[in-house]
């Protein structure tokens, strides 16, 4: 753990082989950004990609157990006051 910016940082270790560190280096360095900071967008990436899967997946239960309840989305932006 070191001290940077105000905050804490933790290392996390990753076990690659050396054509997989090549191409994650050449990806980073294209991009301009650190391995550090493509890594990190990546897992928070996945992690947001399955929250929203397992969002719609609720939404689409709930709306096929009751489909009259529905809104349509022009209903809600007015219903939000957002067509103003």
């Amino acid at each position: 753990m070191y001290y940077k910016g105000g905050v804490f940082m933790s290392t996390i270790s990753l076990r690659i082989d050396k054509k997989d560190k090549e191409t994650i280096e050449n990806y980073a360095k294209v991009k301009g950004i650190s391995i550090s900071q493509l890594v990190r967008d990546s897992v928070f990436e996945k992690i947001e990609d399955e929250i929203d899967l397992e969002l719609y997946s609720q939404a689409m239960q709930e709306y096929k157990s009751n489909p009259e309840e529905a809104v349509s989305f022009d209903e809600a932006v007015k219903e939000l006051g957002l067509n103003e």
